[in-house]
């Protein structure tokens, strides 16, 4: 008995980063101390907030989605090349209710949504209303009162079983450029980050946080210096999304665009990003273009399938090195995801996909991956996938080692592309005074993942000496 209720949960065991960091945590001075506990006993920080109702489980029984609890992975990714790298977290299933639970709309999409307002003995035209004042019709509503129209009795139940907000507004920072970054203070504490870049040609984008931190330990990376705190779920993805809306629409014009390129690696927590995508591009709500909403992946290859197949939004493939010495080490998942394999499989799928190119994303790292031959390599590597490809811009942060490639350099390698057929484009640095540009979101504090070896032959180019 805790609190006044009961409940268990049952757990499907999967990969999980916390066994694997468990596993491993003897030998990385660097990972945040776990409870203590015995390997398969979980501690569950709080109770489940997130209430999802498919329409083939009974009224008797509830599906009850959560984020998980689990500390940062950050010692899995100083393993062995063989070692198996976690490709995401399985779902988890509560049997009992605790008492005073609420609903959290917005981790529904629109027929849970319908099927919940229904079971409370109200009509769909009743849900849709709802479903419009939460997303559309300009009105973003965080609170009960702001709920404009609906019958006395509907917002009587909604305000004793459900909740219609998943995030607190915690800061607004604006750099020189125009570029904002929300900061926002989860249920636990913990703090994501959310990025709103203006563009003048009428062209507005959320850059949306699908974790707490991130587990793949890509070098270049500052979220990934955090290790794994959690997964985000999906009303907390959703959610970011509809405060940019809400509270930049006004000072930035229509936010026409949404990219998961903030923190954490989206393929890692794949059901909530699936199903946030699906309620972001809902036609009667937020109304997002699926091809404007595009999910960026390390390479996670069964989750990039799986997204392909489930999902009509863009796909986004951060590469950032042509061979696999290279990248083995600046991206560490491209030891079990090999670069061959990754590109392979998007040859295959792309097949089946009409009118679709895949984005890929090649952060310029001087004397690291910006050589002729790396253009040349690059050239090779994509033929016979529809694709574009962007150079980005390294951003340095605190404790990099990298140096961002000079625009002279970045151009001449764009040219090597386009003269080798590629659609290419090049992104420099937007938000970059206020730690809001590409790789440099989150807060990594003490505990820090692993920074791993350095090959020989990079040491120069990283003033490290031989």
């Amino acid at each position: 008995m805790e609190m006044g209720y009961m409940w268990m949960r049952r757990v499907r065991f999967g990969v999980n980063p916390l066994f694997l960091a468990m596993a491993y945590s003897s030998s990385a001075t660097t990972l945040p101390c776990f409870p203590p506990h015995p390997l398969f006993s979980f501690t569950c920080f709080k109770p489940p907030h997130l209430i999802s109702l498919p329409s083939s489980h009974g009224p008797r029984s509830i599906s009850i989605s959560t984020p998980s609890s689990c500390s940062s992975a950050a010692s899995l990714l100083s393993l062995p090349e063989n070692h198996d790298f976690p490709d995401g977290e399985r779902g988890q299933t509560y049997t009992h209710l605790p008492k005073g639970s609420k609903v959290l709309l917005k981790g529904l999409n629109y027929a849970e949504f319908q099927e919940w307002v229904q079971s409370h003995g109200f009509r769909p035209g009743q849900a849709l209303m709802l479903w419009k004042r939460l997303y559309g019709d300009n009105i973003w509503a965080h609170d009960i009162d702001e709920l404009k129209g609906l019958n006395k009795d509907f917002k009587k139940m909604l305000s004793e079983h459900a909740e219609l907000r998943a995030l607190s507004l915690k800061d607004i920072l604006t750099a020189s450029d125009g570029t904002r970054k929300i900061l926002f203070a989860l249920d636990d504490g913990l703090v994501i980050e959310t990025v709103v870049i203006p563009c003048d040609r009428g062209r507005t984008t959320v850059c949306v946080s699908s974790e707490v931190g991130c587990a793949m330990n890509c070098q270049f990376c500052y979220t990934g210096r955090m290790g794994l705190r959690r997964h985000l779920t999906a009303a907390e993805i959703v959610e970011q999304a509809v405060y940019a809306r809400r509270l930049l629409s006004g000072d930035v014009g229509s936010i026409t665009n949404v990219v998961f390129m903030g923190m954490g690696e989206p393929f890692h927590n794949i059901e909530n990003v699936i199903k946030a995508a699906d309620i972001l591009v809902d036609e009667q709500g937020l109304h997002f273009s699926p091809r404007k909403v595009t999910v960026s992946t390390s390479g996670l290859v069964p989750q990039l399938k799986r997204f392909l197949h489930e999902s009509k939004c863009a796909l986004a493939v951060s590469l950032n090195a042509t061979t696999d010495e290279v990248r083995n080490w600046i991206m560490p998942n491209n030891r079990k995801y090999k670069l061959s394999f990754l590109l392979e499989t998007l040859r295959e799928e792309l097949k089946f996909k009409n009118n679709y190119k895949v984005l890929f994303e090649y952060v310029m790292l001087a004397g690291i991956n910006d050589s002729i031959e790396d253009a040349k390599r690059l050239i090779d590597l994509v033929k016979g996938i529809p694709c574009k490809i962007n150079l980005i811009s390294f951003n340095p942060h605190c404790g990099s080692q990298f140096r961002p490639s000079s625009d002279e350099k970045m151009i001449e390698f764009r040219n090597i592309l386009a003269e080798g057929g590629c659609i290419v484009f090049m992104r420099f640095s937007r938000g970059d005074d206020q730690m809001a540009a590409c790789g440099q979101l989150g807060k990594p504090g003490s505990s820090q993942a692993p920074l791993l070896r350095v090959p020989e032959q990079f040491r120069v180019a990283l003033n490290l000496g031989m």
